[in-house]
């Protein structure tokens, strides 16, 4: 990543170029793992497709900033920028551009249908896999179309070629001829803008010493979709490649970035998922644009996100029925702690924890609850309920020191065979996030552990001396974003600072120096699997923001 006097520059093979708010995005990432040769509109509406793809007539290069997209071959460029969330601008000069549909088969079922519209002359892809179309309307210059109303197995699309400049919307049936009330530069320059405002609203606080903040932004601003479907809000998606999903727990790290500077859209963030709260309590495991999961479900964490948010909001009802479906639903009879089911519950899925079994009582989990019911036990509506709560997380905590803590480390019970087990996963040392309501000495010995785990780059989720170690075995090794922050903050709580700031520091140089990817090699600090993760770019705006804020109080 390279700062212009436009912004960032970025790859697009790491972060796709998209708008607030728009369900499409433009970028090479066509599947999971997946990189095409050309870039190619790929829309988020029913899933992740690639719809478009744009080709240019001579070997270009890309060039990508928050505002315009660039294609540069000698003399020649193209020119995208967004005209909206559903609409794009593209202008061409001295070089051509085809315009093509990404799958060239046509079936009953699947595939792109294409034809000249006689209404407005405009050109349209109607496609089955996203259930929407695409029309482009050429505003100036030649074009050519190819296949049109074609059948079966076909190019389709059309050939730009001269001067040129076209505009291409995603919508639904049908809608008025498009018109271009402003120029290219204009539509730019407004995209523009949208952009620095929300900057300017989440980073008020950037300086040189948090360098990559204005990515970290970007990586929101561009993955925010607007409502539709099971999307019942404006959302930060966790990405616009192909974890283009709300996870449960997942959310709350992008609402606590949000929350200073922009509290509406941080508390759309937070109550997303509560939305479709089944009847048992639980949160669904992920929320999409045409699917909701519950058949896993994410780990508590809601109710230490509140702390950070704004007040203004009533969740109180919200948190106590998803507290009260893990103190009914998830408990054996007789039994004060509540397990998982499964490495997927927790959020950490493959995490060493989980091996021996996998229904599991773990020390994570409690205190997330005990920070839960604390919470509940503040927003409480009276007396009464304020006290049973607090006498819950009394209790819950008691239960955690007493059957969990070892004397020198935390161990996960399995709920059927009863048996104990420690591991050299990070996840066993979580009950951190506990701070000073943890006695001194269980502090010290999981901060001595976590200082362990700590590579150059940050906290290892799987010790790096462990046998069961992987540099990328997702929750086996690599450092992610949510079990930093959250250690972090923990940290702090229990009075171990310069841990805290070690640990902070660190994980803020892997994303100066890494981007913003779903987690990262804690050997190399290079990024792994999908690379523009936006609670990974939520996590640096919150170190990044803390940290400013300690420095300017020096």
């Amino acid at each position: 990543m390279t700062v212009a006097a436009s912004g960032p520059v970025f790859s697009l093979r790491d972060i796709p170029f998209s708008y607030h708010g728009s369900w499409f995005c433009f970028s090479p990432v066509v599947a999971e793992k997946t990189y095409a040769r050309d870039v190619h509109l790929v829309s988020h509406q029913t899933g992740m497709h690639p719809v478009l793809r744009l080709v240019p007539t001579a070997e270009a290069a890309v060039t990508a900033t928050p505002h315009q997209l660039t294609w540069s071959a000698g003399d020649g460029r193209v020119r995208l920028a967004y005209d909206g969330a559903d609409t794009v601008r593209l202008q061409g000069r001295g070089l051509g551009l085809r315009v093509l549909a990404a799958d060239p088969v046509l079936t009953p079922f699947s595939g792109p249908y294409f034809y000249q519209d006689p209404v407005d002359d405009a050109f349209v892809f109607t496609v089955y896999q996203t259930g929407r179309r695409y029309r482009i309307t050429v505003l100036t210059g030649a074009v050519e179309p190819l296949g049109a109303q074609a059948l079966g197995t076909a190019e389709r699309g059309i050939a730009l070629s001269g001067e040129w400049e076209i505009a291409i919307e995603e919508y639904e049936t049908a809608r008025a001829p498009y018109t271009a009330a402003d120029t290219f530069e204009q539509v730019a320059k407004a995209a523009r803008a949208e952009f620095d405002a929300f900057t300017d609203a989440v980073a008020p606080w950037r300086s040189d010493h948090t360098p990559a903040a204005e990515l970290a932004a970007y990586v929101l601003w561009s993955a925010t979709v607007r409502q539709a479907g099971f999307i019942t809000r404006p959302a930060v998606l966790m990405s616009k490649h192909w974890m283009d999903k709300v996870w449960s727990w997942d959310h709350c790290f992008n609402a606590i970035a949000l929350a200073d500077g922009l509290p509406d859209l941080a508390w759309d963030q937070f109550r997303l998922p509560f939305d479709h709260q089944d009847d048992a309590g639980a949160l669904p495991d992920s929320v999409t644009h045409s699917e909701i999961l519950y058949n896993f479900v994410k780990p508590p964490i809601h109710g230490w996100a509140v702390r950070r948010l704004p007040p203004g909001q009533d969740v109180y009802p919200l948190l106590e029925r998803w507290t009260a479906f893990w103190l009914e639903a998830r408990r054996a009879p007789g039994r004060e702690l509540p397990h998982y089911q499964h490495g997927n519950d927790s959020g950490w899925d493959n995490a060493t924890t989980f091996d021996a079994e996998r229904v599991v009582e773990t020390a994570d989990l409690a205190a997330f609850l005990v920070l839960q019911m604390r919470e509940l036990a503040r927003l409480a509506p009276d007396p009464g309920r304020a006290a049973h709560w607090s006498g819950a997380a009394d209790r819950m905590r008691e239960a955690l020191l007493a059957e969990l803590w070892t004397g020198d480390r935390f161990v996960g019970r399995a709920v059927r065979s009863g048996h104990t087990r420690s591991t050299a996963s990070l996840l066993d040392l979580m009950p951190i996030v506990l701070g000073d309501e943890l006695p001194a000495p269980v502090c010290a010995a999981l901060a001595a552990r976590i200082e362990s785990h700590l590579t150059a780059f940050g906290p290892a989720t799987e010790h790096p001396d462990s046998e069961h170690y992987q540099d990328d075995g997702y929750w086996r090794g690599p450092i992610w974003a949510p079990s930093t922050v959250l250690i972090e903050d923990g940290l702090r709580r229990a009075g171990h600072t310069a841990l805290a700031d070690e640990i902070s520091a660190r994980f803020r140089r892997l994303c100066e120096q890494s981007g913003f990817a779903e987690n990262f090699d804690a050997r190399t600090g290079e990024g792994l699997r999908d690379r523009a993760y936006t609670w990974t770019a939520s996590a640096y705006l919150i170190l990044a923001a803390d940290h400013e804020q300690r420095r300017q109080r020096l």
